[in-house]
């Protein structure tokens, strides 16, 4: 099963302009298939002979490389790119390079050179639903398209029309098993939760040993999983230290050895001078809610129904596919989230071009204007308001006028 991802084209044009492409994510989410279908000569570390090799002779191991070349899992190797970067500097071929990690290399303390106008970064998220849905559409792209506000309410019911007979269990379905492709192709309930489990043990664990210090195993498990219950809100490093019995210091590691291998994500807070306070902590959200649902024990649309942890995977599910869309952008486009220190709070902000668009997650299938008030507090505070959605459970487009919209989750697919 081959899934056309969007980030292809992207891809494709950076090989054309720069000698190295950096494409980073977490594992199974795709890359190496990506690559090869890119680039006929793969080669990996994951192969002990190859990292023997490459590890023994660095510099006669790049020199006897066919190029173009894919080297995936890099971040096993990070002092090479010092010795690509001799070679690009000596013989300069844009495209001679594809370079794949499972973990943000470009961090890492031994990787001292930024490797500046000779790389382009990108990076893999697990499948998004248009992906899954083999649609080529942006929906960030298409929240900010239209200046009419007629004129986006079309576009909006027709993107809702296309996905009309998506029931809310089909939808749910689609929460609890997430992105990763190999989840998709795995159709009972125990070979999925062998999977997650295996995933968590095998990848996630031996990822994280690669690229840093992990004294304690039975202590970051306990952590990863405490800090399931966590995704969606802000970070309270206290409380996690003390649930945990982990000191500050190793929790900080701990978090950012998750960060570096894609498996949470830290949104930034919303702040600007439009005569407020903001709150200055981070949110916590994981990346997949698919991993997500598996630690939080939530394997069917029953066990979902009956969670208390049901809104939070839902907004981190929304959370993920608005993460691969702004990541996926042609345009530059920024993610945040907003509250203000009067607990007045917006789930997602996302700015484009100076102007913003509020975005809230509601799991009830009603909308009332109510459930607009803090973005309409937004909307009168900031002359940078362009529009006003909340996405939730319902069927249809509903406007509220001054360019609020309730938008039902399945315009995602």
């Amino acid at each position: 099963m081959f899934f056309n991802r969007i980030i292809s084209s992207h891809l494709e044009e950076a090989l054309k302009y720069f000698p190295i492409v950096l494409l980073t994510g977490a594992r199974q989410v795709g890359k190496s298939t990506l690559s090869a279908k890119m680039i006929e000569n793969y080669i990996t570390f994951d192969d002990i002979n190859i990292y023997v090799s490459a590890t023994t002779d660095q510099v006669g191991f790049i020199k006897n490389l066919k190029k173009p070349v894919v080297l995936d899992e890099i971040q096993k190797i990070p002092q090479i790119f010092e010795t690509i970067k001799y070679d690009v500097d000596k013989n300069r071929v844009n495209g001679s390079y594809l370079l794949t990690g499972s973990a943000n290399v470009i961090g890492f303390k031994k990787t001292t050179d930024t490797l500046a106008g000779r790389i382009a970064l990108l990076e893999l998220y697990p499948l998004s639903m248009k992906e899954l849905s083999g649609k080529n559409e942006n929906i960030i792209d298409i929240l900010f398209d239209s200046e009419q506000e007629n004129d986006k309410n079309y576009k909006l019911n027709k993107l809702n029309f296309t996905n009309s007979n998506l029931t809310y269990d089909e939808i749910i379905s689609n929460v609890i098993l997430g992105g990763y492709p190999e989840i998709r192709k795995i159709d009972s309930k125990m070979g999925r939760h062998i999977w997650f489990s295996s995933y968590i043990s095998t990848y996630i664990e031996r990822d994280i040993r690669d690229i840093g210090e992990l004294r304690n195993l039975d202590k970051f498990i306990k952590m990863f999983n405490i800090l399931s219950s966590r995704s969606a809100n802000i970070l309270n490093k206290t409380d996690i230290s003390k649930d945990t019995g982990i000191d500050n210091k190793t929790l900080d590691n701990y978090l950012y050895l998750l960060e570096s291998v894609y498996q949470i994500y830290f949104l930034n807070p919303y702040s600007a001078n439009i005569n407020k306070r903001f709150v200055k902590s981070q949110k916590m959200f994981f990346t997949d809610s698919g991993v997500l649902s598996h630690l939080l024990g939530v394997s069917d649309e029953q066990d979902f129904k009956n969670s208390p942890y049901k809104g939070i995977i839902f907004e981190t599910f929304i959370f993920s596919e608005l993460l691969k869309s702004v990541k996926y952008s042609m345009q530059n486009t920024k993610l945040f989230f907003y509250r203000t220190t009067d607990k007045k709070e917006i789930d997602f902000i996302i700015e484009r071009e100076q102007k913003i668009i509020a975005i809230e997650v509601k799991l009830s299938q009603t909308i009332t204007l109510s459930d607009f008030k803090h973005i309409i507090d937004l909307k009168k505070s900031s002359e940078n308001f362009k529009s006003g959605f909340i996405f939730y459970s319902g069927e249809k487009v509903l406007s509220f006028g001054g360019g609020l919209f309730a938008l039902p989750v399945k315009i995602l697919f």
